[in-house]
């Protein structure tokens, strides 16, 4: 079976489904295949912030209220500094933008619902999918359906966003790309449990190492605890997991509550240069990877969703290829600009523990402080936290 379409996506995250409602609201038609099934996709569970630049381009495209209306605003953020609680008013040192608490399962539902009531065409169990012709006029994609039934889809544009381990980037030729990664070192150990969250998003530093609690519903919190790579913790028996949180947090009397979720989180960095081959786009994780700290990665896929967006729908729609040709330099721009921040960031609140030498924690200690100090340090922090406007490729 063949068919035409002007766009096709590869997967159904964050970067996948913007641009699929972008390119939905603008004109152009597209096709997103998706390689696990719907149930799945909708219960995948992440952790989300919205920043208020991600938030002001889905209002843009009509979207603001679906999507990001609901979330708590960002309100003030507490570092805890060996027991010591400091506040950050982050929403105000950015001139008054705040970002929202949109968990990335529920922004996912929401972009699935409004992009298939608009009659988009979003096809899930998706397999073996196989991008072909990429450097050509007219590449094609062939995919597998749940029933075994092979399919092809021709289109003028194929965009890779199926995260580090999807097929788009592994199509481009390996003497084309060029990739570049760090491991930092460090792990996160993030426990989900029924115990009522702080007043505030809360990160402890202490010479015990880092933790953090963030609120996950009325009665709900998720913890992170650093961790040695190499350590399991997830075989911690509870009570050791509350005596480490307990400790870390400064707070004897944290109450306890059953735990619901238990994973880790590797703190690695990841970029692949370009982001763009022949007809082949790549947006969010197939692309790069970011650390949590800071919440960038998902903002960054939904900005790379948004300029690519904008990018067809200049061409499809006007002939006009500028947005296309500078697509890749514009988004390796704010990555590489946004991988620094979160990088900085990490330092900041892990150095300043147990784990690092003198040196380095002192360094740390003297980040932190400078965050609450000095107004030009905190309002620099703060503008990247609420996400920084797009330059110029």
């Amino acid at each position: 079976m063949s068919l035409d379409t002007t766009v096709v996506i590869i997967g159904a995250g964050p970067a996948g489904l913007s641009l699929a409602n972008f390119l939905q609201r603008g004109g152009v038609g597209c096709v997103v295949l998706e390689m696990r099934d719907r149930a799945y996709v909708e219960g995948r569970q992440r952790a989300g912030v919205i920043d208020h630049r991600a938030g002001e381009i889905f209002a843009e495209f009509g979207l603001g209220d679906q999507v990001t209306g609901s979330g708590p605003v960002e309100t003030l953020l507490e570092i805890r500094t060996d027991g010591v609680p400091r506040l950050l008013d982050v929403p105000a040192l950015a001139g008054g933008r705040p970002s929202r608490l949109v968990p990335q399962q529920l922004l996912v539902q929401r972009l699935i619902g409004s992009y298939l009531d608009g009659g988009g065409d979003l096809r899930f169990e998706a397999r073996d999918v196989t991008p072909h012709d990429l450097d050509g006029d007219r590449p094609h994609v062939t995919y597998r359906d749940a029933d075994g039934t092979t399919h092809e889809l021709t289109c003028s544009y194929v965009a890779g966003c199926d995260g580090f381990h999807g097929v788009s980037r592994a199509s481009i030729p390996a003497e084309e790309l060029t990739t570049y990664s760090f491991d930092h070192g460090i792990g996160w150990y993030t426990v989900l449990a029924d115990s009522p969250p702080p007043r505030y998003p809360l990160m402890a530093v202490s010479r015990h190492g880092f933790a953090a609690q963030f609120a996950r519903g009325p009665q709900a919190s998720r913890f992170y605890l650093q961790y040695q790579p190499g350590d399991d913790p997830r075989q911690w028996p509870d009570e050791h997991t509350w005596s480490r949180l307990r400790l870390r947090l400064g707070d004897d009397a944290l109450p306890e509550g059953p735990i619901t979720g238990r994973e880790v989180v590797e703190m690695r960095s990841f970029v692949a240069e370009p982001m763009a081959w022949g007809r082949l786009f790549l947006a969010g994780d197939a692309a790069h990877i970011l650390t949590p700290m800071g919440a960038k990665g998902m903002n960054l896929a939904i900005t790379d969703a948004y300029l690519l967006a904008r990018a067809i729908t200049a061409s499809a729609l006007h002939g006009d290829d500028a947005g296309l040709a500078a697509y890749s330099a514009a988004c390796l721009r704010r990555t590489w600009d946004y991988q620094e921040f979160s990088r900085w960031f990490a330092e900041m609140v892990h150095d300043a523990g147990a784990e690092s030498d003198a040196f380095r924690r002192r360094l740390a200690r003297a980040r932190l402080d400078r965050l609450f100090e000095s107004p030009y340090a905190a309002a620099a922090f703060a503008d990247l936290m609420a996400g920084t406007a797009f330059p110029q490729a």
